[in-house]
């Protein structure tokens, strides 16, 4: 062997070695070092994660009836997933699936598909790696069907699951503040990181609107799960580890069922009997709240829906009428989301600017059937004229041209069309001060603003809203000169007004605003809270529908108190002279028709009626109170979109509610001493939970 032929065996030997040295290095690597990782891996292999979900809480009343509640239920489930895999794309076992549940192919098709803005309802609003649930309401014999043959049905899950129920106790549904639950969607999925879901289960579904919404971490629960052994064929062997799940809190409100019911009856006997007198009446409200802590025992909404529709999966007709305006778009609240003018229920509010600006509160005051602001007439309601009155009377009997005259005159006193920099606007500071044109804080999503316009208001409106006014002033109505021309001319002259000074604000609008009116909206808790500040002497109180959570031990995990209240800026003279006032209203005033024979010695109501001119609709019906007059406890405020006069409508529903309420005319108390219980309600672990 030559010296070559020798070195380069040599060369050979040498990588040979380096190599085993490598190979044996990386073993000792894998098997020493990351043994662990490696033998997890390997594990998984033979296993699956399972979610078992935490059966969501209860949301019940203050006496701890249920408001929502689960019913245990057979719920069906297909896995998109699996069924893409397969060489059909899962159309045979959705044809077993069909025949097996009494349905068809193209029935489970549709509650399978994603929802996008072009498909329409039934689908799946949720992640796409989610189960679909396709049955709620299995049969037992057919669901064991699915059960036992697992190799008929891939990516098919058959399994007991808590269902939501609303069982409506004493009528109560309050579903626009209870809210609903709906699919999480694969970005909420994507946020909460390191989550698994295997299942269809009530991990899978999430508060979205309501109580449901913000209290959704309390009633949700913590999910367990359970670690399978499956084989090759992915069946189960046996259970490696698992973690029970940990049920969801119950929600106790301070919603009481009974005045809830008899809330959501008034509303809809009130809307009733107005169109029977040939009203509209196409909305309406009803609130209780306790004054002195600002408590919501009973909030109601017109018109409203059952919130079963929900469960099991909505269709596309179901879902439009919730949105449409054809049925009213019931999912809307029309305590804290509808905005109306209030009318002279805003009086409390104009009276405490009167006086902040300088009126005497004792002082006698002119009520003229019109009231000149610059060169237009404003009138009184139907133009009648009550002679000279103090600041009392003029509530009791809701004069007008007393706050038209105040406002006209604190209007030139700020300058007028040309105020100087910082010009007083009293009536709408105080109005700001008493809450309007601000959320008052309640713990439902979605609460409206209101409006409480002033001069930038109006100068912003007109610059983004009114702009063409600028553009017809210059241009005309080319079109409409060809066929009216006259017309034409009068809209250009009209235009031309508008864009040099439509964002002036004019002594009409400052009139209409010191009676409710005009630009002013309020939304019905809004105004509730701001009777139940006069009532109490000056607080401000923070609305609460939710009083705690309560572990399914029956312990308490957490009081869900409500907020330190604000300060009204009105000194208590001024609201007592107010209180004063609303009493009379309904033994004197424009209620007294509806409280003649109501038993005033036993319950004193104090309150207003308001009647809201709107351009182009009819009036809105309002009656504005609390009780007991002497030592308020409650308000309680009812309006009616549409709905004619405030004595005519709103007030009688009132006036049911406090009957309810306070055991009158033969009924039986809903409130104990006419009080809210002290102490939460004693709640079962398996309160509301129905098999």
């Amino acid at each position: 062997m030559n010296s070559r032929t020798h070195f380069r065996l040599l060369v050979l030997y040498v990588m040979v070695g380096v190599m085993l040295l490598v190979l044996m290095g990386r073993l000792w690597t894998m098997q020493v070092l990351d043994g662990a990782h490696y033998r997890q891996v390997a594990a998984e292999n033979r296993t699956r994660d399972i979610v078992v979900p935490a059966v969501r809480g209860l949301i019940v009343d203050v006496n701890g009836k249920p408001l929502v509640r689960n019913r245990t239920a057979l719920v069906v489930s297909v896995d998109r997933t699996s069924l893409s895999r397969q060489k059909d794309r899962g159309r045979a076992v959705l044809e077993r699936l069909a025949r097996t549940l009494g349905t068809t192919r193209e029935a489970l098709e549709l509650k399978t598909r994603l929802c996008s803005p072009t498909v329409k309802r039934p689908c799946w609003p949720g992640s796409p790696y989610q189960p679909i649930p396709v049955e709620d309401r299995a049969d037992p014999k057919r669901a064991l069907q699915i059960m036992e043959r697992q190799e008929d049905f891939p990516g098919v899950t058959a399994q007991l699951q808590a269902v939501r129920e609303y069982p409506a106790p004493d009528g109560a549904r309050p579903v626009q503040a209870l809210g609903y639950l709906q699919p999480i969607t694969q970005e909420e999925m994507d946020r909460r990181k390191g989550l698994k879901v295997t299942g269809y289960s009530a991990v899978d579904l999430i508060g979205r609107d309501g109580l449901e919404a913000i209290y959704d971490a309390d009633l949700r629960g913590e999910a367990g799960y359970r670690r399978v052994l499956v084989d090759s064929q992915g069946r189960v062997t046996g259970t490696a580890t698992e973690k029970a799940p940990v049920s969801g809190g119950t929600l106790v409100t301070s919603i009481d069922a009974r005045i809830q019911g008899a809330a959501e009856k008034a509303l809809e006997n009130a809307i009733k009997k107005a169109r029977s007198g040939g009203e509209k009446a196409d909305a309406g409200a009803a609130l209780v709240m306790d004054v002195q802590t600002g408590r919501v025992v009973a909030m109601a909404s017109y018109p409203t829906y059952d919130p079963a529709v929900w469960t099991g999966g909505i269709s596309q007709d179901e879902y439009e009428a919730l949105l449409g305006k054809k049925k009213g778009e019931p999912l809307i609240s029309r305590v804290t989301q509808g905005q109306y003018a209030p009318a002279s229920t805003f009086k409390i509010s104009s009276v405490a600017a009167a006086v902040r600006d300088g009126y005497d509160l004792h002082g006698t005051y002119p009520c003229p059937g019109s009231f000149k602001v610059g060169a237009r007439s404003f009138r009184n309601y139907e133009g009648r004229a009550h002679g000279s009155m103090n600041l009392r009377r003029a509530l009791v009997v809701s004069c007008d041209t007393i706050f038209y005259k105040f406002a006209y005159e604190q209007w030139l006193r700020d300058g007028g069309m040309k105020p100087g920099k910082n010009p007083k606007d009293p009536m709408v500071r105080m109005a700001r001060d008493f809450g309007f044109g601000k959320r008052t804080g309640i713990d439902v999503p979605g609460e409206a603003d209101g409006r409480i316009p002033d001069r930038q208001w109006k100068r912003d409106y007109w610059n983004v809203t009114k702009k063409s006014d600028c553009k017809a002033a210059k241009e005309g109505y080319p079109e409409l000169a060809k066929s009216d021309p006259s017309r034409a001319a009068y809209l250009k002259s009209v235009a031309a007004e508008n864009c040099t000074e439509g964002h002036v604000w004019r002594a009409g609008e400052a009139a209409n605003f010191s009676i409710g009116q005009g630009d002013v909206l309020v939304t019905p808790l809004q105004l509730a809270r701001a009777y139940a500040a006069v009532a109490n002497g000056g607080r401000l109180v923070v609305p609460r529908v939710a009083q705690a959570v309560v572990r399914p031990d029956g312990t308490v995990a957490r009081r869900i108190d409500p907020l330190p209240p604000a300060r009204l800026p009105v000194p208590p003279h001024v609201l007592k002279y107010i209180r004063s006032g609303l009493e009379g209203v309904t033994k004197e005033g424009t209620a007294r028709g509806v409280f003649q024979d109501f038993p005033l010695d036993k319950v004193q109501i104090a309150g207003k009626t308001g009647t809201g001119e709107v351009w182009g609709k009819g009036d809105t019906s309002w009656f504005a109170s609390y009780a007991p007059a002497k030592k308020p406890q409650f308000a309680v405020v009812v309006m009616v979109s549409q709905g004619g006069t405030g004595g005519g409508t709103a007030a009688p529903a009132v006036r049911e509610i406090y009957e309810t309420m306070y055991g009158l005319k033969g009924k039986q108390p809903a409130l104990k001493d006419g009080k809210l219980p002290a102490t939460l309600p004693k709640l079962r672990q398996d309160s509301g939970r129905k098999p």
